[in-house]
């Protein structure tokens, strides 16, 4: 089941807000390396090493598959008077509900499911103090997987978006891997991964958290305080 309409309007000003200048610097310079899918395959092989996340071969390419697609900002962004700029999930969605046929609808489920991992992925430092955060890009994402599981007709797909859905989060949390490790983390930073961790209780915000000697609660006990 899609997530309620009432979360386009948010979503907007959350998303619009991201342009192809933020692409992070370590993506900057994967664009400069020969083989870009080797060295996203190899990143990514490593990253689920490091977060013991175990998912079928045909699940690991298509996430590497994200990768070297979006790697090019126009395939990421959409051109506008104002540049390019990334479409918001929430009009992903509605395309998505509006679609004139289970093709496109589908089309679009993917590219909402692709474009909110990628982001909850490479970009969930940059979602401090907006509107929408991370939460929302995994709930979107994992939810347009599921929806796509349940209805394409090749099986073997079906498999790998069923995957997706149900590890949205701990590839997140891969991809998040992947996008930082050669970042060293700052004070903010470490109030961000314990933001992150108490709104999607993502294990590797904890592991690092912990790493760096802060104690993670995670919501459910802070309620009970």
């Amino acid at each position: 089941m899609m997530p309620k309409r009432n979360a386009v309007a948010m979503a907007a000003e959350s998303t619009d807000q991201l342009t192809s200048d933020h692409l992070s610097g370590e993506l900057q310079t994967a664009l400069q390396v020969t083989g870009l899918r080797e060295f996203f395959r190899d990143s990514v092989q490593n990253a689920l090493r490091k977060q013991h996340v175990d998912v079928d071969a045909q699940t690991e390419q298509y996430v590497v598959n994200i990768l070297t697609t979006f790697a090019r900002s126009d395939e990421l962004y959409e051109h506008t008077p104002d540049g390019l700029r990334l479409r918001p999930l929430a009009h992903m969605f509605a395309d998505a509900a509006a679609a004139p046929s289970r093709e496109r609808q589908q089309h679009s489920l993917r590219r909402l499911g692709d474009v909110s991992l990628f982001i909850a992925g490479f970009f969930a430092q940059t979602f401090a103090r907006k509107l929408i955060d991370v939460d929302y890009h995994i709930a979107m994402g994992g939810r347009a997987y599921a929806t796509l599981a349940d209805g394409v007709r090749a099986k073997a797909l079906a498999q790998v978006f069923a995957e997706m859905a149900r590890k949205f989060q701990r590839l997140v949390d891969v991809l998040n891997e992947v996008a930082e490790m050669s970042h060293v983390h700052s004070d903010k930073d470490v109030l961000r991964l314990y933001e992150i961790f108490v709104k999607t209780g993502s294990p590797r915000a904890r592991e690092i958290l912990t790493r760096l000697g802060v104690v993670p609660v995670a919501a459910h006990a802070l309620r009970r305080q």
